[in-house]
């Protein structure tokens, strides 16, 4: 049995040579996420071993670029790490020197002499704690408030209640964007944004047949959550970051109101961060993060998400075995209690959604197989996974990337093909789909859905219902 919510699992180290990507694909992995907060000198190489899967499993593999925004991070640190002592006293400086454990570098004057004293400075994702004393030009004296404190390179810096504008792409996101449609990267993943001004800008240095990532994780972005999700294609819920911003007794109802209004209105939803962290150095997962990952599924998200657990972790492999048999074993209850999970969309006066709406509907008798969707621009396809059919989704396009692309949503099994050239055309490619497909036999039902005329993208308006066979 096939799980219809997707797996993206963060790349690094632990995961980097081929027989274990392939392996990982095989258990469940749908997407890759290339972190460009990280080194990504040799990302090229390993790219070209992730296609080289992909062509031996027939498995459309889609690739996240993920930009790293203006997350705030301190500089490096004399052997990698030093150990701070509660209630020690500590500077935050602006110069570029190697950090010690008596100061460190933190490159960014401007909030240097903003802070003031009281003012908290977290580190590492909220792990240890420093409050401002005193200042000195762009020098800033705190006192370490956390026990076992370990000051590593580059780690990132969250200050609360302390708000800092972004609403343009840095030069170094520009410069990823740029290496990430070279790598032929399906989707791009924004760090930080807090309105659609990122999204707007970054629609322009991507190719048209990549999507768009919007990821929520401060408090800005709530407040201007719906022109988000109107400008972006997928949204992806960071729950580390924004536990930081709004508390983490915050977060879980935020993370059902996000879906919520994202199945809404035909957005996909990705829920990430800390999903199995145990398992980073543990082979077994803990009930609660198996619990984590069943509550992302019940609520309705198309994705959830591996970071280092994949990444750097020491048991990769039965991470993605744990959230495999986690998703099967919550969507086989959802099948079997269907009427309690349907889900409704705004159809906001558009034929088209309601053209699909009608797709979902016929394909909830338990004769349907299978929806077959011919998707040009991949429209279709996340409408058609946004609607959460019981049936079976199989997307065909002339376009690989959007192969790619909409493999990463609910349910939806892509397929690169020609393009049609008309009617009959349509219902050739479609046989030879089907005869492909081990699930559907003889006399079942399948629905195809398409635009007329062909090679016209965004314009769903045709639905034949077809008896395999004849």
């Amino acid at each position: 049995m096939e799980k219809k919510a997707k797996i993206i699992a963060t790349l690094g180290p632990a995961i980097y040579n081929e027989t274990k990507l392939k392996q990982l694909v095989k258990l469940g992995v749908d997407a890759f996420r290339i972190n460009f907060s990280h080194e990504t000198k040799n990302i090229s190489s390993i790219v070209k071993r992730i296609r080289k899967v992909e062509r031996s499993t027939d498995k459309k593999i889609a690739l996240i670029a993920d930009l790293q925004g203006v997350k705030l991070r301190v500089g490096k640190i004399k052997d990698n790490v030093q150990k701070i002592k509660f209630n020690q006293k500590f500077t935050f400086d602006a110069k570029k020197e190697l950090g010690d454990k008596n100061r460190i570098s933190f490159p960014y004057p401007k909030i240097l002499k903003k802070l003031k004293k009281g003012n908290k400075i977290l580190i590492d994702d909220g792990k240890y704690t420093f409050v401002v004393t005193g200042k000195t030009g762009t020098s800033v004296k705190t006192l370490c408030k956390s026990q076992n404190c370990l000051m590593r390179n580059n780690k990132s810096v969250h200050i609360p209640n302390f708000d800092i504008a972004f609403n343009k792409l840095t030069i170094k996101d520009k410069k990823d964007i740029k290496t990430a449609v070279k790598l032929g990267c399906n989707w791009i993943a924004l760090s930080y944004l807090q309105n659609e001004k990122l999204i707007l800008e970054a629609r322009k240095l991507i190719k048209k047949d990549m999507g768009i990532i919007s990821k929520i994780e401060n408090k800005h972005a709530l407040r201007n959550i719906n022109k988000i999700i109107k400008a972006t294609d997928s949204i992806m819920i960071a729950r580390g970051d924004l536990a930081i911003d709004i508390g983490h007794s915050e977060v879980p109802k935020v993370q059902l109101s996000l879906i919520k209004k994202c199945s809404q209105f035909s957005k996909s939803v990705i829920v990430a961060t800390q999903m199995l962290e145990s398992m980073i150095e543990n082979n077994t997962a803990t009930r609660a993060e198996i619990n984590d990952i069943a509550t992302a599924i019940f609520q309705g998200a198309d994705t959830v998400m591996l970071s280092a657990e994949a990444a750097i972790g020491k048991f990769p492999t039965q991470a993605v075995s744990t959230m495999t048999e986690t998703i099967l074993s919550t969507e086989k209850y959802k099948r079997e209690h269907i009427e309690d999970f349907k889900n409704s969309i705004f159809s906001d006066n558009d034929p088209v959604k309601s053209i699909l709406r009608s797709v979902k509907n016929i394909a909830y008798n338990q004769n349907v197989k299978a929806i077959i969707v011919f998707s040009n621009s991949g429209k279709s396809a996340k409408l058609v996974s946004a609607m959460r059919p019981a049936a079976k989704i199989v997307t065909i396009s002339p376009n690989i990337n959007v192969c790619r692309q909409v493999s990463l949503l609910w349910g939806v099994q892509s397929k690169n093909s020609r393009d049609a050239n008309g009617w009959k055309d349509m219902m050739s490619i479609s046989r030879e789909i089907i005869r492909k497909l081990k699930f559907i036999k003889k006399n079942d039902f399948v629905i195809i859905t398409a635009g007329l005329p062909f090679g016209k993208a965004g314009m769903t308006n045709m639905i034949r219902l077809y008896k395999v066979g004849t």
